[in-house]
């Protein structure tokens, strides 16, 4: 460390704030609070660092900026602000950070509800962010059939109203609003219809149809029977959309789920949002982090980018393990919430457990989900390749696959394909077909030998390598089958395995018991995609070889008609049936007078 980096870093006040890492080109590569700007960044330069990300990190900063505040609560919401703006290297970030929508319920007489991606200071609510846009279009279908909410745009108050500048539109002739713009219900009325959506969007739906079957009572008793059964009529669209949702908690208590799922940089974040005992929400973060980024930093990153937005926070927060700094989180939390948030760990089998890990498995197919995007995306699967060599436990990376299959109807016409993927794609040029020529009826393990020797016997003449994985389209007998004759070749170096489609489970040789990998992994779909285009490949050979076949035994056994004029009637008649019934004028004009006698005479014959 040069003189006045040390200088500068001595300098340091010893108040809580926000500090900047700059490199050689003056660009922002990591940005951190703390409680004590000056004892934080001194132990960056210290002469043992806790990992080796931080060792590279401070070998590039060649400066630094710091923000003081007034107390550590600003320096977490700062920290977070300028994250996102400025994206560090080496901090995570959202990875995704396209604005997600909210539905807005506007501050006025009488309120609007819409869809935004603009969040404005303006005294509005928002309810969101969502990262399932149809979520967000059904929520709002589901509001605008049950309530009887305003479409227009205008700015109404009594003024307005009393200067009759609007007129009602279609939407009250058809009972889908009740007239706010000439007065046609009061705004105390239109405010508590406007509640009472606010509830539902707080998952709150069985509180108000408690609420609602008080006041569909008392209209009764008043004699108000019109109202009552709108209000009736809203209880039971109200009791359909709750169904909908999965009770998941018998407390009823409001809580938050979190979980992460990691692998290399790419972070999934699932959310869980849980009100009144019910499932009413899920949330989706896709953020990007340093190779081997502690856990707990992760989850304080995801509660920062989460919570910064304008969600609700519940009481109760549920996490796999607590956030980095969560003292501070908490008291931001409580800040924000004004009352007291907390975080729960569960340690033995709960509801809450159970939730956690439902919302893990939800984190892992998002991860997936996100990989797989990767993928179409590159071009190419090189994460692919190495998820499946650490799935099978292969010795290399298994870039070129050959995959088996063999196919039969009741016993005939056996034959058997072989399909290859180089780097995780279709290698179609290099697919092969074969007929199988030593085995009589459905013996599906010795007609794999048949085919695994033909093969690798070949590649042995040729001096050719194995290929770095073999795939055989079966379980424990076919892959035996397979190993067998691979031994006899003499070869000894090779990688295999079955796939036995019933259960999806993986046979390995030497290991009795199947194998499974879990059904959201990408490489279990890549097998499934060799799998099945072997299989595909296979049937289609196998129907062209039985057209063939029932091709020679009708129309070759006419004496004088031969395979091409064979294959011209088929193309003209489209089946044998139709060349049956087809009079002999049809069939002259595709093959002459002669020919068509001469198939008109044999069908007439074989008919009598």
């Amino acid at each position: 460390m040069d003189k006045d980096l040390r200088s500068k870093i001595n300098a340091i006040p010893t108040l809580p704030g926000i500090y900047q890492f700059l490199n050689k080109d003056k660009k922002i590569i990591y940005i951190g609070k703390a409680k004590n700007l000056r004892s934080r960044v001194q132990s960056y330069f210290r002469s043992k660092l806790d990992s080796p990300k931080t060792e590279v990190l401070v070998q590039k900063v060649v400066d630094f900026d710091i923000i003081a505040t007034a107390n550590e609560i600003e320096a977490l919401v700062l920290e977070n602000n300028l994250i996102k703006k400025h994206k560090p290297r080496y901090n995570i970030n959202l990875k995704d950070d396209k604005s997600y929508p909210y539905i807005k319920v506007t501050k006025e007489p009488y309120p609007q509800i819409y869809p935004t991606r603009d969040v404005m200071q303006d005294g509005s609510k928002y309810f969101g962010p969502y990262t399932d846009v149809k979520s967000m279009k059904a929520s709002l279908r589901m509001i605008n059939k049950i309530f009887k909410i305003r479409s227009c745009t205008y700015f109404i108050d009594d003024e307005v109203i009393r200067q009759k500048k609007i007129k009602v539109c279609l939407d009250y002739h058809i009972k889908k609003c009740d007239g706010p713009c000439e007065g046609l219900v009061s705004e105390r009325d239109y405010g508590e219809m406007v509640n009472q959506v606010v509830k539902v969007l707080r998952g709150k739906s069985n509180l108000l149809i408690e609420e609602l079957k008080e006041d569909m009572l008392q209209a009764s008793k008043d004699l108000n029977f019109e109202k009552a059964g709108e209000i009736r009529d809203r209880i039971e669209q109200l009791k359909v959309y709750s169904e909908k949702q999965k009770i998941v908690t018998n407390d009823f208590e409001d809580k938050d789920i979190f979980s992460v799922a990691v692998e290399a940089k790419d972070v999934a974040c699932t959310i869980l949002n849980i009100r009144n005992g019910r499932l009413v929400g899920k949330r989706q973060l896709k953020l990007n982090a340093e190779i081997d980024e502690d856990l707990s930093k992760i989850y304080s990153a995801a509660l920062n980018f989460y919570y910064a937005e304008y969600v609700e926070i519940p009481k109760n927060i549920i996490l796999e393990q607590l956030p980095f700094d969560d003292e501070i989180l908490l008291a931001w939390l409580n800040s924000k919430a004004e009352r007291k948030v907390k975080f729960v760990i569960p340690k033995i089998q709960s509801e809450a457990k159970s939730l956690l890990h439902m919302c893990k498995q939800n984190a892992i197919l998002q991860l997936k989900d996100i990989q797989l995007q990767k993928m179409k995306k590159d071009g190419n699967l090189p994460y692919v390749l190495s998820s499946l060599k650490r799935d099978l436990r292969l010795t290399s990376l298994p870039r070129k696959i050959e995959c088996f299959d063999i196919s039969n109807l009741q016993g005939t016409d056996t034959v058997a394909s072989m399909v290859v993927f180089v780097d995780g794609k279709p290698k179609k040029s290099m697919y092969r077909k074969y007929i199988i020529k030593s085995v009589e009826g459905p013996d599906d393990f010795a007609s794999m030998q048949e085919v695994i020797e033909r093969r690798y016997t070949r590649l042995k003449e040729e001096n050719e390598p194995l290929p770095d994985l073999i795939m055989v389209d079966g379980g424990k007998g076919q892959l035996s089958s397979a190993v067998e004759i691979l031994n006899n070749l003499g070869f000894k170096k090779y990688q295999i395995i079955g796939l036995a489609k019933r259960l999806e489970e993986i046979f390995f040789p030497g290991i009795s018991e199947a194998q499974t990998i879990p059904k959201t992994s990408s490489s279990l779909k890549l097998l499934q995609n060799l799998r099945d285009e072997a299989h595909r490949f296979a049937i289609n050979f196998h129907r062209k070889r039985r057209d063939g076949r029932t091709l020679q035994t009708e129309l070759t056994e006419i004496k004088g008609i031969g395979q091409k004029i064979a294959e011209k009637l088929l193309q003209n008649f489209n089946s044998i049936n139709e060349i049956r019934i087809a009079t002999e004028e049809e069939l002259a004009k595709v093959v002459g007078k002669s020919k068509a006698k001469l198939i008109v005479d044999f069908y007439r014959n074989s008919d009598t």
